[in-house]
This record gives C-alpha cells, structure tokens and sequence, in this order.
C-alpha cells in the first residue's frame, strides 16, 4: 500500500512500439500527489500514448507503470476506480441530456440513489451547467460539451483527473472557465494529469512539467525554474529575413535565438543595448520590436522545435 506521499504515477524505463514505429522510448516519469502536472511536447511526441499506458488502455512494450503504488496491468479494476479520464475527443451519449448523461456514467461507476443523483447535480453546478442540464447534449456548444466531458470524468470522485489537450478549440473565456475548475480540484486535494499545446495554459495551470521529445522525458521542472535554467529573463523579438540575419545583428556578439519562419527570437538579461544596435542597423527604419519575458513556449520551442543557435 502506498503512503500519502507517494508518486500518485510512476513510470520507469516505459517503452511503446507499435509494428517497427517507437512511440515511447524508455520513458521515466514521477507525478507526485496533489499536482498539477504537465505532459509537453510536439505532435507524435508520445503524450498520448504515454497518458494510455497510465490509464491503461494501452499495455507498455516493456517496463513499468504504476498508478497508487499498483502495477496497472495487474490491477486494473483498481486503478480505474480510482482515477478519472477525459480524452482529446468528447465521448458523450448525444441524443441525452447533461444531467441524464452523468447519470449514466455514475450508474457505470456503481453509484447508487441518492449519491448518484447527488454527484450529478454537484457537477453541474461546479461546471456551470444547470442552464442547458436537460437539453441534448448535440443542441450545446463546444464549451459547454467539453465541460461536461470534464465532468462525466470526475462523476466517481478520482483521486488523479487525467486530461488529454482538455480545452483545444476553446475560445479564451471557456478555457479560463476551465482553468479555474482545474485549479479548484487541485487545491481540493485532487491530483491532475494534463497534456496541453498551450504553453501558457502550463505555465498558468502546472506546478511542474516534463517536455518528451521521441518518447523521451528530455526535460522535467516547475515552469519558472525551467525558463529560468535554459534561456535569458529577456526576449526580443521581431521580422527579418535570414538573408538579413547577420547583417543585422553583426558585431554585437553572441546570443541564443530561434526562428520561426520570419520571426526571429533572441535571449538576453538586458535587452537595451541590442534594441539600440538593430535602431542603429535598421537606418532609421522602424522595424516592430517587441520586448516581454521570456515564457515557457520560448523554452519549448528551443529544446523541442525549431533549433536553438548561438549567434556570432
């Protein structure tokens, strides 16, 4: 049995192939209780498969995968009771109602009159729901279907909320209508799984994160700690070509930076005098300059995307 302070997930040298395509390669990953934890990383990365070996849909390779302290291929049933899921896709019964669809999922979950009941109602009031509870489900809009994804998902009170890319395709103020709720659970105690392609969603949401590039946990920590271990407080970033790349920033030395397409992004702890040499560059041309913190999209995209360089 498990103690109050061990790894609610832990995953240890964890491999996935599928055919002759590897999609986790010797993974290793802790999440302790009462997080909100992060799984970051680019498309075919292996979050998802990673989140289907923990909720275990999807049997590892080799290695091991333990969820409260329990191999999750022996103890199935165990673990399912105990944790929550809400996949990237909906999985709701549309031809019913919010309120008949908790039902349905708590009657799954062997909930009996009145806590069934009980539960459903308490999450339609969590969700903001109670304004569309008895429509079908097919007559509400995205946000409000993805809420009640959430929901169905937290029907038998899990200990760890598993949630794969919960608010894609949300606009800005569902999303933070779910951040909140996210944030609420964490705070009751509950232990939160996300993967995400915001990366200020993880930066906001996360107490800590790991970034998995080819199947692999190439980065782990909490957000501020990152940014502040692989890249400079300061970005400055603006449009150039890279034909006018060296020209412009020529003789004033070296620096980290990243590129994508026209926008060029450069790190450094004070962005003064390099906004005075490209002015100087520029000839008097007003080149749109923007000055902000460095974030963790920054760090991402220099371990994971586009090639971190030094500039000479």
């Amino acid at each position: 049995m498990s103690s109050p302070d061990s790894p609610v997930v832990e995953a240890k040298a964890v491999s996935k192939k599928f055919a002759d395509r590897v999609a986790v390669d010797g993974l290793d990953l802790q999440v302790s209780p009462r997080l909100c934890f992060g799984l970051l990383g680019p498309n075919g990365a292996g979050k998802t498969t990673t989140l289907r070996m923990i909720y275990g849909v999807t049997r590892p390779t080799s290695g091991m995968v333990r969820v409260f302290g329990m191999d999750v291929g022996r103890n199935l049933r165990a673990v399912r009771s105990r944790l929550g899921v809400t996949l990237q896709q909906n999985a709701l019964i549309e031809a019913l109602s919010p309120r008949a669809n908790l039902l349905v999922f708590g009657r799954y979950h062997l909930l009996r009159q009145p806590e069934l009941s009980r539960r459903a109602e308490e999450l339609i009031d969590f969700f903001e729901l109670r304004s569309h509870a008895d429509l079908p489900v097919r007559q509400l809009s995205g946000g409000f279907q993805r809420r009640l994804a959430i929901a169905l998902s937290l029907m038998n009170q899990p200990e760890l909320l598993v949630l794969d890319e919960p608010t894609t395709g949300l606009d800005p103020a569902v999303r933070l209508a779910l951040w909140s709720r996210i944030r609420e659970l964490r705070a009751g105690g509950t232990t939160v799984l996300i993967t995400t392609h915001y990366m200020d969603e993880a930066q906001r949401l996360c107490d800590r994160v790991a970034i998995i590039s080819a199947g692999k946990v190439i980065r782990e920590g909490a957000p501020e700690n990152l940014i502040a271990a692989t890249l400079a407080p300061e970005t400055v970033e603006f449009d150039c070509s890279s034909g006018e790349e060296a020209s412009l920033l020529d003789g004033f030395g070296s620096m980290r930076h990243v590129r994508v397409g026209r926008r060029l992004m450069l790190y450094l702890d004070d962005s003064t005098s390099l906004i005075e040499h490209i002015r100087r560059r520029d000839q008097g041309d007003r080149r749109p300059i923007v000055v902000r913190p460095t974030n963790l999209e920054d760090v991402f995209l220099s371990l994971t995307g586009t090639g971190l360089e030094g500039n000479s």
